[in-house]
């Protein structure tokens, strides 16, 4: 499919034949226009072809089915008083079936009295969610497993009303065990239905779903490279190994270096509570994603991000780890991971502005759906990757890979991170003892701790700890977990200890309770960088640039009044 030239007219929401309270709703969702692979895939999905939808994550691959399947039920609805499961939209995690839902009750608001959507993922009861199946809904979310699970059930049908059959992020259902699902599904399906999949690459796996479900498809590829275009998203290196991670991380969010929501991506779900027990040395607050967390525990986790509560979230990349043969080994010693879970891709992660790859992704694809958090839309995002040594080799496929996707062949994608480390030499001591401290008992402790919370505040246990209320004591005075001692001057900085090039903007340090207005000299550094505060991440060569700068006003006719400006610093 070739791309749209200058000439090429955008054809319009409005132009699609679409119901006046779709169009409502689409307004108030803010969106102007559709993005290409809306353009395409609605007025195809409206004539009743199966579709074969690839997108990159971000372009509105959920909008481009969702808008379409509104407009089919309203038609059917005005000709008919047809009842039953219209639409079943099935997605491989949890968490992507609660934003899918989310996006269908947005563009339902003006009607809603007509069509009723329901969301059957979450690990319940079967029982507690039959009466709203019984209620009718035209549209139901779900993962495979929970569909299965109340088709045999009997709590709804899909012989003979089913109209549309949607699989979002099919290239994950049969990574996430859903191959038996699908297959079990298929027996209950009418044998007249439209289907639909959309997936942001195409695999195996999705070859071997469009031959079981879908007949004379329509094949929507786009153009386009997978990831987002360089000058909309920029990719930055720098090699260092694990405590010398640590160190830059600290540096980038106590001395306000980044800017904006962040995602910090790990290879292991105890890397995670690693760097939140690390961070909280400091004062820096963290919340944690995880597929060993309860549902309930990672929605809200996800919503006190999204809300801003959190500006930065800690996650574990898990479409690497559910496979990982490593941890497989230590079964017994950890919780079960939940496989209808999906971090790095699936999850409605809002205002990324950075996204930080504290250890490198294991593949190529697992970089490309890590950054597509960031950068979606028209939004700019930056991608931060910190490499060791072993993980070199890893960073070149990447390179190469980006390379020939964004045709520009011959060329580096990753920028080299300035980061001059003997700036922060000072505050390595702190970094490494607040490292040191974060041991494997205090890790599992921090996890005993939060499945202990999780059983005070489960619904499921309130009835059990209130006939046994000896249970219920035990449990509160359990023995106390490990506490790291904090000491309550590690989380200020002093002022000696902040790199040279940021002591002439006070306003990029949020770590001091008080400072004093910097002198002439200084605030001329301060205006020149004025403009770089608009990026995602503030200036990251300024530890560089900034020295050259200074050396020029420490030698010209300021000379005097900077030196008696550093005077009163080394005082205060």
């Amino acid at each position: 499919m070739a791309d749209k030239t200058s000439d090429d007219a955008v054809k319009h929401f409005h132009e699609m034949g679409l119901d006046d309270r779709i169009l409502k709703a689409i307004a108030k969702l803010g969106w102007i226009e559709p993005t290409a692979i809306q353009e395409k895939a609605i007025p195809l999905i409206l004539e009743g072809k199966d579709v074969l939808v690839k997108a990159r994550t971000g372009s509105g691959k959920t909008g481009a089915f969702a808008v379409p399947i509104i407009q089919k039920i309203l038609s059917v609805k005005q000709d008919s008083n047809v009842t039953g499961v219209l639409a079943l939209i099935l997605a491989p995690s949890k968490e992507l079936s609660r934003q899918i839902y989310n996006n269908f009750q947005q563009l339902l608001i003006k009607c809603s009295q007509d069509i009723k959507v329901v969301d059957i993922s979450p690990q319940v009861e079967v029982g507690t969610q039959r009466a709203v199946l019984k209620d009718h809904p035209e549209i139901v979310v779900s993962t495979p497993g929970r569909a299965v699970l109340h088709l045999k059930a009997g709590n709804f049908c899909l012989d003979p009303s089913l109209k549309v059959l949607v699989i979002d992020e099919a290239d994950l259902v049969f990574s996430f065990g859903h191959e038996e699902d699908i297959k079990e599904l298929m027996r209950h399906l009418p044998r007249v239905y439209q289907a639909i999949l959309a997936s942001a690459t195409l695999t195996d796996e999705v070859s071997s779903l469009k031959g079981l479900l879908l007949h004379n498809c329509v094949s929507l590829k786009l153009q386009e490279p997978g990831v987002a275009p360089i000058t909309q998203l920029f990719h930055y290196k720098y090699f260092a190994e694990e405590k010398e991670k640590a160190l830059i991380l600290y540096a980038l969010f106590k001395l306000g270096l980044i800017k904006g929501r962040s995602i910090v991506f790990v290879n292991t779900v105890n890397k995670c509570y690693k760097l939140k027990l690390f961070l909280e040395q400091f004062e820096i607050s963290t919340c944690i994603l995880n597929s060993e967390l309860p549902a309930v525990s990672r929605i809200h986790a996800l919503s006190q991000f999204n809300d801003g509560k959190y500006s930065i979230i800690i996650t574990s990349d898990e479409t690497e780890n559910l496979n990982n043969t490593n941890e497989k080994k230590h079964k017994d010693n950890h919780p079960t991971k939940d496989k209808e879970s999906g971090i790095s891709r699936g999850i409605d992660f809002r205002d990324v502005s950075n996204v930080i790859n504290f250890d490198f992704p294991k593949s190529v694809n697992s970089y490309i759906h890590r950054v597509g958090r960031t950068a979606r839309g028209t939004t700019k995002g930056t991608a931060v990757s910190l490499v060791s040594v072993k993980e070199k080799e890893l960073l070149d496929e990447v390179d190469n890979f980006l390379a020939e996707r964004l045709s520009i062949r011959g060329q580096h994608i990753f920028r080299d991170f300035q980061f001059n480390m003997k700036e922060v030499e000072g505050l390595q001591y702190r970094v490494k003892e607040a490292w040191k401290v974060v041991t494997g008992l205090a890790i599992k402790e921090t996890r005993l701790a939060e499945i202990r919370r999780e059983l005070f505040n489960s619904k499921k246990l309130k009835h059990y700890f209130k006939d046994n209320p000896r249970d219920w004591e035990t449990l509160r005075h359990d023995k106390a977990t490990h506490v790291i001692k904090l000491a309550s001057h590690v989380a200020n900085v002093p002022d000696y200890l902040i790199p040279t090039s940021l002591r002439s903007d006070p306003s990029l340090i949020r770590t001091r309770k008080r400072a004093r207005p910097p002198s002439k000299a200084a605030g001329m550094v301060q205006n020149k960088y004025k403009a770089k505060m608009e990026n995602p991440l503030v200036n990251l060569d300024i530890f560089e640039k900034n020295n050259e700068e200074m050396e020029e006003i420490t030698a010209g006719p300021k000379k005097k009044e900077f030196k008696s400006y550093q005077k009163r610093k080394r005082r205060y």
